[in-house]
């Protein structure tokens, strides 16, 4: 498969955990549609085994957004570990009272 394939969405879901994260407000203005995420593993959670950190890139700052949601993060999180290529972007942002609503895809890449 050429590298310039297009991913594969292997998953959609809402990021938890936003209210959780301190100054999100701050940089939710620089968040965009489409915008390209990172994904952590977090294999030392004591709360949940498939931890999964969803971030900004480092060059959009580093900002940690929150979690992929327990009970569908397994299969990213055995992804991960196996080395495989994964990202995520950003599909939709809305506030809905104090809580910032961050809707991405995550990506297999090959």
């Amino acid at each position: 498969m050429p590298a310039s394939a297009t991913p594969l969405v292997i998953l959609e879901c809402l990021v938890a955990g936003t209210s959780h994260r301190d100054n999100l407000a701050e940089h939710e203005p620089n968040l965009r549609i489409n915008q390209p995420l990172a994904l952590r593993r977090e294999a030392d959670s004591t709360f949940d085994d498939w931890a999964v950190q969803v971030h900004t890139r480092p060059e959009d700052g580093g900002v940690w957004l929150g979690y992929l949601p327990e009970g569908r993060n397994e299969t990213v999180a055995r992804l991960l570990d196996a080395g495989k290529q994964l990202s995520a972007r950003l599909t939709h942002k809305s506030w809905e009272d104090d809580w910032l609503y961050l809707n991405i895809e995550v990506l297999l890449h090959e």
